[in-house]
């Protein structure tokens, strides 16, 4: 990660891509941060090198942990709705200069990924309200 004014830079981002609120961005830093500690404790060499699926299941660890059952009205709050908002954050900060990347790495690694709801809502349900219920 690079040594910039972060905010500076957020503002800077926000100035031209207003998608996501910049709370989003401080987010992704920080579940990167979360996601790369994870990786250095599970013995996986990473050489501080996350790859999209790895940071995609940190980003989903992280968000439950840190807001539990709000984490969905978070995302909402955020204008960001599936795993590809991430992905369009991650490589607005590579943009900036906040993030590194390898040439291996592309914003399609964030298609796909996992549903909101299964993931952000479906944990805080009761055990026996079926998954339907959610669509």
């Amino acid at each position: 990660m690079s040594e910039k004014n972060f905010p500076e830079v957020i503002k800077e981002i926000h100035h031209k891509d207003d998608r996501f609120g910049k709370g989003a961005y401080y987010f992704i830093r920080e579940a990167l941060d979360h996601t790369l500690k994870n990786l250095e404790k599970s013995n996986k060499k990473n050489k501080g090198h996350v790859s999209g699926i790895e940071l995609l299941n940190g980003i989903r660890d992280y968000a439950l942990d840190r807001f539990g059952p709000m984490t969905m009205t978070l995302m909402e709050h955020w204008n960001i709705s599936k795993c590809r908002d991430f992905g369009d954050i991650v490589f607005n900060l590579v943009d900036h200069g906040i993030l590194g990347r390898t040439e291996n790495d592309s914003l399609d690694d964030f298609e796909g990924g996992y549903n909101f709801k299964d993931a952000f809502e479906l944990p805080f349900l009761p055990k026996d309200q079926s998954k339907s219920e959610l669509n």
